[in-house]
């Protein structure tokens, strides 16, 4: 090797490591986003559902680069996985709620974006710029009933988010038969709508997703501290809506 490609070589091992993990994570983020944003949505029965808000709404608790990333990128290769995967199948003429309902059957290229499809979608809805604040009506007083407070049902689903190893989701259920409220998390793009051994199944009421594509580029890896702000944009309406909805079927 030549001295000066020695030199280079050094020169540029020095930047690299000089770089912080949170800036080379950005770059990626941006690449995929610029990926995503340059290919056509993949031709199927499943769509993109748009953002409720603007991607500066739940600002300063999740910032708005996080939320278009996690949209346009994340949510739409999701999507468009999905139709590739079903495209031509019989699987194509089932709705989402099917697809979920025989997670166990499909193959990982279904079961995997048909979760992510699925949970995302809900996920947008159950935040708001007005959130925050604690439940009211028939779903505060079935928290105090199943778990003694809110403040002890916060601290079961923090736990619940922050030991979720690797990545997944955090989850408060309505289980119908038992008429009872649960807390229970999944890894990866499972929900408890999917009939896959080992997981909780219910009614999602709300969720939070744990994928540190949600929450690094403002948080690092400090999840606790993304879970923190998570209850700061909670949408307590869409959640009370989506119990009394369970009560009733």
């Amino acid at each position: 090797m030549l001295k000066r490609d020695f030199l280079k070589n050094g020169l540029l091992t020095m930047v690299g490591a000089l770089v912080s993990p949170a800036v080379l994570a950005a770059a990626h983020e941006e690449k995929l986003l610029r990926e995503a944003r340059a290919t056509p949505m993949a031709d199927g029965p499943f769509t993109l559902p748009a953002l409720p808000y603007a991607f500066n709404a739940l600002e300063p608790h999740i910032d708005a680069k996080t939320m278009e990333i996690h949209h346009d990128a994340h949510h739409k290769t999701y999507v468009s996985k999905l139709n590739e995967a079903v495209v031509g199948k019989p699987e194509e003429k089932l709705t989402l709620a099917q697809l979920l309902a025989s997670a166990s059957k499909q193959p990982d290229a279904i079961r995997n974006n048909a979760g992510g499809h699925w949970n995302h979608s809900f996920f947008w809805q159950i935040l708001s710029p007005k959130g925050g604040g604690q439940p009211t009506g028939g779903l505060a007083a079935a928290i105090n009933k199943d778990f003694g407070s809110y403040e002890k049902f916060t601290e079961e689903f923090t736990k619940a988010a922050t030991g979720r190893f690797g990545s997944g989701w955090a989850w408060l259920i309505h289980d119908k038969k038992a008429n009872k409220l649960m807390i229970t998390s999944t890894p990866n793009q499972d929900n408890p709508l999917m009939d896959v051994a080992g997981i909780q199944r219910g009614t999602p009421l709300l969720g939070l997703d744990v994928w540190e594509h949600a929450y690094y580029l403002k948080h690092q890896n400090k999840r606790p501290d993304y879970i923190k702000t998570f209850w700061s944009v909670v949408n307590w309406g869409e959640v009370n809506s989506r119990y009394d909805e369970s009560r009733k079927g």
